[in-house]
């Protein structure tokens, strides 16, 4: 009988096997799994924590670009009209110079015109005074006798201003 000895159930060690079973079992849960619960309960919070602050970075940073475009379009359409600005001031600078510049031309042309006229009438006035010596000096070698001076002066500028009338 010793074989059946080998080949037999004892009930009471599977019951003990049971109990350290639970035993172990209920140590290993108050021991072990609780904390590595709780840890994985904690890593998961900081991860989720990790995410929304990540998600939040991210909403700042789109709002950010979102103010810097808008910055940026401001700042283009700032530059435009500072451009157009200067544009319109260079095209009245422009234009203010066209008209002194005008005005500077039209006036040298009125003082050459004027200086003209005078040096016209002092050119007159030379001719007539040489034609009245040159006629004084005619005279007076054709009637070889000097004239009143009065007189010749006289007959030349009637003479003279008949020229001028009659041209």
């Amino acid at each position: 009988m010793n074989n059946l000895d080998i080949i037999s159930v004892n009930i009471w060690q599977i019951l003990i096997s049971l109990l350290n079973l639970v035993i172990l079992f209920l140590i290993l849960k108050r021991f072990l799994f609780k904390p590595v619960k709780k840890m994985l309960a904690q890593r998961e919070a900081e991860i989720t924590g990790e995410y929304e602050k990540a998600a939040k970075a991210n909403d700042e940073a789109n709002e950010l670009k979102a103010s810097w475009e808008d910055r940026m379009q401001t700042a283009e359409q700032k530059a435009d009209e500072i451009i157009r600005e200067a544009a319109d001031k260079a095209e009245r600078r422009n234009e203010v110079m066209l008209y002194e510049s005008r005005e500077k031309a039209e006036s040298i042309i009125r003082k050459a015109k004027a200086e003209a006229e005078r040096d016209k009438a002092d050119a007159k006035e030379y001719i007539r005074k040489e034609i009245i010596d040159v006629s004084e000096a005619m005279s007076e070698q054709v009637l070889g006798r000097e004239i009143n001076m009065d007189d010749h002066r006289d007959l030349i500028d009637s003479f003279i201003d008949n020229l001028e009338s009659g041209v």
